[in-house]
């Protein structure tokens, strides 16, 4: 199955960023890790693919054609996303 090994290295891609961005910006808004919000990649046509439960988190991935994006969803109402590739 091709989306395992691409889940398993978009969660190592996000965690490290997801680190990276909180140490930064401990404020972020729903756009904090430059892909914007989950809304924004789905209103622009990318497909939910997968969603894996982290501890009291969700992350969702979403691709379009060759561009791929997890999402972290930090509260009901509030996501950060990052490219994957």
């Amino acid at each position: 199955m091709r989306l395992a090994p691409l889940a398993t290295l978009a969660f190592l891609a996000l965690a490290s960023t997801v680190s990276a961005q909180e140490s930064v910006d401990s404020g972020a808004t729903s756009g904090g890790m430059r892909g914007g919000s989950m809304a924004d990649l789905v209103a622009k046509g990318y497909e939910i693919k997968a969603a894996v439960a982290n501890g009291t988190r969700y992350i969702v991935f979403l691709q379009k054609d060759q561009s791929a994006y997890a999402c972290e969803f930090v509260s009901v109402t509030k996501s950060r996303c990052g490219s994957i590739n």
